[in-house]
């Protein structure tokens, strides 16, 4: 069935079922008209609060049993009494006990009666009211709930995944962690949206790749898409840790006494050469993308260096192939819920898409444009479809300029060679700095001044044939737009925000749980140069998913994951292509400190342009590249080292 049909269906048995039930909420005129808005008509202060333990199936660790997950619940109390069935909105979390959730580090709190008083973020405050069932789940191995963590694996999805089942009557629930009286969810008629930030939202992914019965949409922000690329990029290292190491971070004390073989597990099939293994396979949720029947509300940080972009291309496209209903939200800051960044608009957009996709509601949020994209600070423009319909790729090459180390860009296929050492104390800030002084420590490569705007929409891949003087070595490719502008200060502390003392209330306060949020506004800063998009390999993975060591003097060639961006060049400023060993602290250096000879006739970016090439020919064309000044060029501070945590705070 058709996407927009499914909507129609929807839409159709919604109105009926719903119009009664409205009648008594609106005037007589309007008794007939479809609802557009779902109303705060319910009392949170009497929502009922309950908890369940929803058994997955699982025996994770080992004990036995089967393992039963924590499902904390705040829905309201009126419409069981009225014989009405609700949707839910639910977010799976493994941080609601050991690092709390959102800006505020928020963590769950219960009564005497073990159920919940405070469900970290605004969600349940805010929906509860209007009609909707607020879960919270504690992954398997976390908080309340047995099992282990495996970090993405089976037993994180099936934590999930089982909740969706047994809210659709497939499964089995508990009214408590190890006794024999079964609950059931009555009162949901099972239409499920999942919404969550970072390894919240990695779960989301997960569910929906199962296609399991009930769950309508997922609303994954700053989420993983595969797992292998949270740690690796094509072999080189991203942190110097693997997912054991998180999964402690994240266990409870309970599951840390017997999880010792998952833990082991999670060493053996992640190995810290980078290869491809089981493991990461059975964690790519692109691969399975097929299954996926919900729609998908995206949000991410094209900034972002802890879950970086490269898990928003392949996982958009893969979507698209399939005919997934999308919509995606893509700002400047880092690793940043967009509760923090836009929140105004963020609330009521969220309310209207939970109100198309589980309530049906003709609301018009599915036919107004698919992106929004933060151009500048808090400066948001749309896009129809993303990336836009005329996005081509456009093969740029490098070639040699009128000085040592100092290279052009363009169309035309360069020739000869520029070599560099790589300098693990070096960073994409540092090469971008220096991009018009020959550097030993980058190859790097201009255009001119443009003279029209240029658009990047979307992933780009950079093939690089270089030689090296070792058997290991790192790549880095950047693509950085030269000239002056005023950024979110992506690489400071909050990542783009900064958080303020005042408040404001968004939804129903309890005594225990209250819906004010300390404010935000962006912090920025002024720079002469902005990166545009990176990517990063392992010279050893050349040929396939597998490191091997390299032969010193022999030519390889290799292309680089970029991640996917959203970004316009204005004309004056000028596109750059910097090829370089490691890029401090997002990247480990190898074991080795080689000089590469890159080949610039087998060396390419292909780059997706809105117009394509007579685009790029276009704002080039007249343009004359004047012999560039040895100045250094202010950017952004040099990338920190993030956490190696894909955590759900700020």
């Amino acid at each position: 069935m058709p996407i927009r049909m499914r909507f129609m269906t929807w839409r159709s048995l919604a109105t009926a079922a719903v119009a009664p039930l409205v009648a008594g909420l609106v005037t007589p005129m309007a008794a007939h008209a479809a609802p557009q808005e779902s109303r705060p008509v319910h009392s949170y202060e009497n929502a009922v609060r309950e908890a369940v333990w929803v058994d997955t199936g699982l025996d994770g660790d080992s004990d036995g049993k089967t393992d039963r997950v924590a499902v904390d619940i705040v829905r309201p109390r009126e419409p069981a009494q009225q014989g009405r069935k609700i949707p839910v909105i639910m977010d799976a979390s493994p941080y609601y006990s050991c690092c709390g959730r959102g800006n505020e580090s928020q963590k769950k709190t219960y009564d005497a009666a073990g159920n919940v008083v405070r469900m970290p973020l605004f969600y349940d405050n805010y929906f509860v009211p209007r009609g909707y069932a607020v879960v919270g789940v504690d992954l398997a191995g976390t908080n309340r709930s047995d099992g282990c963590v495996d970090v993405g694996g089976r037993s994180d999805i099936q934590s999930a995944k089982a909740v969706v089942d047994w809210l659709n009557g497939r499964a089995r629930a508990y009214t408590s962690r190890t006794g024999t009286t079964t609950a059931k969810a009555t009162w949901t008629n099972g239409r499920t949206g999942m919404i969550g930030k970072s390894w919240d939202g990695t779960i989301a992914n997960g569910v929906a790749t199962t296609g399991v019965k009930g769950l309508k949409t997922i609303v994954p922000i700053s989420a993983i898409s595969t797992w292998y690329d949270y740690y690796f990029s094509k072999g080189a290292p991203l942190y110097d840790s693997g997912p054991d190491w998180l999964s402690d971070y994240v266990d409870s004390p309970d599951a840390r006494a017997k999880c010792a073989a998952v833990q082991q597990k999670l060493v053996d099939g992640a190995p810290r050469t980078g290869d491809r293994t089981r493991l990461w396979s059975e964690r790519d949720y692109v691969k399975a993308a097929s299954k996926v029947k919900a729609s998908v509300f995206l949000v991410h940080g094209m900034q972002d260096l802890n879950v970086r972009m490269q898990h928003v291309g392949p996982w958009w496209d893969a979507l698209a192939k399939n005919g997934v209903e999308r919509k995606i939200w893509l700002s400047q800051t880092g690793h940043v819920d967009p509760f923090d960044f836009r929140r105004a608009a963020w609330v009521d957009t969220l309310h209207r898409w939970f109100d198309h996709e589980l309530l049906g509601y003709d609301n018009g949020i599915d036919r107004e444009p698919m992106a929004d994209i933060e151009r500048h600070p808090d400066q948001w423009v749309t896009s129809k479809a993303w990336p836009p319909r005329d996005t081509a790729t456009t093969t740029l090459r490098p070639a040699e300029g009128s000085q040592d180390g100092v290279g052009t860009l363009g169309l035309r296929k360069g020739s000869g060679t520029e070599t560099f050492t790589d300098d693990p104390q070096l960073s994409e800030t540092d090469w971008a700095a220096r991009i018009d002084t020959a550097t030993s420590d980058k190859a790097g490569f201009v255009t001119a001044p443009l003279t029209r705007d240029l658009r990047v929409s979307g992933s780009s891949k950079v093939t690089v044939t270089a030689t090296p003087t070792t058997s290991t070595a790192h790549l880095s490719a950047v693509l950085v737009d030269l000239g002056p502008d005023t950024v979110r200060d992506y690489a400071a502390s909050g990542e783009g925000i900064s958080t303020l003392t005042d408040r404001t209330c968004w939804g129903v306060s309890t005594t225990g749980d209250s819906a004010c949020f300390l404010e935000t506004q962006a912090k920025t800063t002024d720079v002469d140069h902005t990166v545009v998009s990176r990517g990063w390999a392992d010279l050893g993975n050349y040929a396939s998913g597998t490191g091997v060591p390299l032969t010193p003097g022999r030519a390889y060639t290799i292309t680089l994951d970029l991640g996917a961006t959203d970004h316009v060049v204005p004309a004056g400023h000028r596109l750059a292509l910097i090829v370089a060993g490691t890029d401090k602290d997002l990247i480990d250096p190898p074991s080795s400190t080689p000089t590469l000879t890159v080949d610039l006739s087998r060396t390419s970016a292909r780059v997706p342009l809105v117009g394509g090439a007579a685009s790029f020919a276009r704002a080039t064309a007249g343009s004359v590249s004047a012999a560039p000044e040895a100045t250094t060029l202010d950017g952004i501070q040099a990338p920190r080292s993030v956490r190696r945590v894909p955590e759900g705070g700020r």
